[in-house]
């Protein structure tokens, strides 16, 4: 079955812009798996990763059959059939604040050839993606990205973040809650069972989060075939029941020991608590873990409540924080009214976009129950008592998740108040209770 948003032809004003520089855009056939292996091969070459191995590849073509799959090819090179930049997309659930689901468009694997840079491609590339994006009638574009300085110009904003722990357990004495469940170990194969659901029930309090798809489970829980044999028998799951007995959360870790000797450090491979009683308890048993004295817990909040269970503070350390999520409004009113809001009143917007996508003024007003509408004003003069900012589409895409300060970016000079107080009270009405966090790469 071919998925809506691969039947969707390569953007014509994309491919006439390349066209003129002698290279050709396409989507390639899901069906040609030479052309995809290809492709995965310039992908990986993009990212200076080493060239996978041939199970590695069918494993990867198998992935990408499904998604969206363009490149840039130049006919003129010595290999012709080898794209000179590549680019990947596909339709899937953003959760936004107050644990909706947005449909967005998710791009990435955006690589351009050291040997065509600086010839309009990649420009050619996402504004296309972005205008397919708009055919399919997605009102929210997304990525993680790799290089933080490229997207902007094209409307992307940095909207959640990540963080990187060092937890040292000789110092982290649990002080925290004693939950009424009970931890046990179980199997990777279970957890592909089990985990998508107990995710499903994190993502109200998870702005950010996205949806997981089939190979992300398997490449993490060390169950496809190219992964090596030493690290599948490294990774170690654990699950929490809680007092009824139903599943509530689950952890994934691998230890590595120092000089083949203990003390070792623990990877946090990736922990889903449902409750807090299951935050509580994964994390006790983690800490508490014998032989270990550290742990590392990479892609995790900014904002992690475990610190706040141990009787030294500083015993759990960040050592990082930078961007991860960044997002693309294409339809405003339709971004804006599937989130929740934390005041009531009228916001009116004055964006401008470059691109055009999110150009306009837009009245946002929020109900005393959180539930909000936008629409455009034109011209008419927006409502006695509204707060009134003007701002550009990035920057209310790093507004949109409720973890940016519209305080901050108005001190910084991105957003202009038009109304007295005006950023305080946006930041008022748009906070998430919970830190935007994205817990995974696509």
């Amino acid at each position: 079955m071919v998925n809506a948003y691969a039947a969707v032809p390569v953007d014509p004003e994309s491919a006439a812009a390349l066209e003129e520089r002698g290279l050709s855009l396409a989507v390639l056939d899901a069906a040609d798996k030479q052309a995809l292996a290809v492709w995965v091969l310039a992908d990986a070459r993009g990212f200076h990763e080493i060239t996978p191995s041939e199970s590695s590849l069918t494993v990867q073509v198998d992935d990408i059959a499904t998604d969206r799959v363009t490149g840039v090819w130049d006919a003129s090179q010595a290999d012709p059939a080898t794209p000179v930049a590549t680019v990947r997309s596909w339709e899937m659930g953003l959760t936004v604040p107050g644990g909706a689901t947005l449909p967005s468009y998710a791009i990435s694997s955006v690589t351009v050839s050291p040997t065509h840079r600086r010839r309009g491609i990649a420009r050619a590339m996402l504004t296309g993606e972005l205008r397919t994006a708009v055919r399919l009638g997605l009102p929210m574009a997304m990525l993680t990205v790799s290089e933080a300085t490229i997207y902007g110009r094209y409307g992307f904003g940095p909207s959640a973040r990540q963080s990187a722990y060092i937890v040292d357990t000789s110092r982290a004495r649990w002080t925290g809650p004693t939950p009424a469940g009970r931890i046990q170990f179980v199997s990777p194969e279970s957890l592909l069972a089990d985990g998508p659901a107990v995710f499903d029930r994190t993502r109200d309090r998870s702005p950010g989060e996205v949806d997981r798809r089939e190979i992300w489970w398997k490449r993490t829980l060390g169950l496809l075939p190219n992964e090596p044999e030493a690290r599948k028998r490294g990774i170690r799951a654990v699950r929490y029941d809680d007092a009824n007995g139903e599943i509530a959360g689950f952890a994934l870790y691998e230890i590595a020991l120092q000089n083949v000797s203990q003390p070792g450090q623990l990877k946090l491979v990736d922990l889903v608590a449902a409750t807090d009683d299951a935050y509580a308890a994964l994390w006790r048993f983690l800490v508490e873990m014998d032989m270990v004295n550290e742990i590392s817990a990479p892609l995790r909040s900014i904002s992690e409540p475990v610190a706040w269970q141990v009787a030294d503070h500083r015993a759990v350390r960040k050592t990082s924080e930078r961007d991860h999520l960044w997002l693309r409004i294409l339809d405003v009113p339709a971004a804006l009214g599937a989130r929740r809001y934390t005041a009531p009143g009228q916001y009116l917007l004055d964006v401008t976009d470059d691109l055009s996508f999110a150009q306009g003024r837009f009245l946002l007003t929020v109900a005393a129950d959180g539930s909000g509408q936008a629409h455009p004003l034109l011209d008419a003069a927006a409502p006695v008592g509204a707060v009134e900012v003007a701002l550009s589409a990035a920057d209310l895409a790093s507004l949109y998740l409720g973890g940016t300060s519209a305080v901050d970016l108005a001190r910084a000079g991105r957003i202009t108040e038009l109304t007295p107080d005006a950023a305080v009270r946006l930041d008022t009405a748009l906070h998430s209770a919970y830190a935007p966090h994205l817990s995974t790469w696509f």
